[in-house]
C-alpha cells in the first residue's frame, strides 16, 4: 500500500510501545526531508512507562528535532489515541485549564503540555496509519521502537540517533517539493 504523495517538505514516522503496561518502554521515528532525500532516525526508551508515554515521546522528539520555527511537516503515527488528542482534545483541555469534562485530571499532562507547546512551533498535518499492516514507515518506526526496548531491557541504554544521506525508506512526493 502506497500512501498518497505528501504536499509537506518533511514527512515523520512514529511509534512507541511496551512491554507490559506499565513497562519496559521505547520509541522510535523516522524523519525524511523530502526535497533532498535525507534522513534522520531517532529512538530512546524508558525502564518504567506505558504504551501512550512512548506514542507521545515520539512525536515530542521529531519536532524537537526541527531546529527551525514554523516548519511543515506531516507526522504518520498508528496511535489514534496520539492524534486523537492533539487533533481534537487538546485544546478543548487547554481552555478548560488543562481539565478534561467534569473536570477529571488529564493523564500524562507533563506530556500533553510539551506536545502544546511544540505544535504551536511547526505547521504539522497528521496521518494515521494502520500498525503492523506492510507499511514500510509504520514497520521502520516499529522497529527502531522495538530495538529500544530490547536495549533497555539489556541496560545498554536506548537513546540513538542515526542520520542517513539517503533515507532508507522513500515517500512519495507531491509535485513542486
Amino acid at each position: 500500500m502506497q500512501p498518497a504523495p505528501c504536499p509537506v517538505p518533511l514527512v515523520a514516522y512514529t511509534d512507541g510501545g511496551c512491554r507490559g503496561n506499565p513497562g519496559v518502554g521505547g520509541w522510535g521515528y523516522l524523519l525524511i526531508h523530502l526535497p533532498t532525500g535525507i534522513g534522520m532516525e531517532a529512538r530512546g526508551g524508558a525502564a518504567h512507562t506505558t504504551n501512550n508515554r512512548m506514542e507521545m515521546m515520539a512525536a515530542i522528539e521529531v519536532l524537537k528535532s526541527l531546529k527551525r520555527p514554523d516548519q511543515k511537516i506531516e507526522i504518520r503515527s498508528d496511535s489514534k489515541y496520539l492524534i486523537d488528542m492533539s487533533t481534537k482534545w487538546m485544546a478543548g483541555w487547554k481552555g478548560k485549564g488543562w481539565k478534561r469534562k467534569g473536570k477529571a485530571p488529564i493523564q500524562n499532562l507533563d506530556l500533553v503540555k510539551e506536545l502544546d507547546q511544540l505544535l504551536a512551533k511547526h505547521q504539522v498535518t497528521w496521518s494515521w496509519v494502520r500498525g503492523h499492516s506492510g507499511e514500510p514507515g509504520n514497520e521502520y518506526a516499529d522497529q527502531l521502537t522495538n530495538d529500544a526496548m530490547d536495549a533497555q531491557q539489556m541496560g545498554i541504554g536506548a537513546a540513538q540517533t542515526l542520520r542517513h544521506p539517503v533515507s532508507p525508506l522513500k515517500v512519495p512526493r507531491a509535485s513542486g517539493i
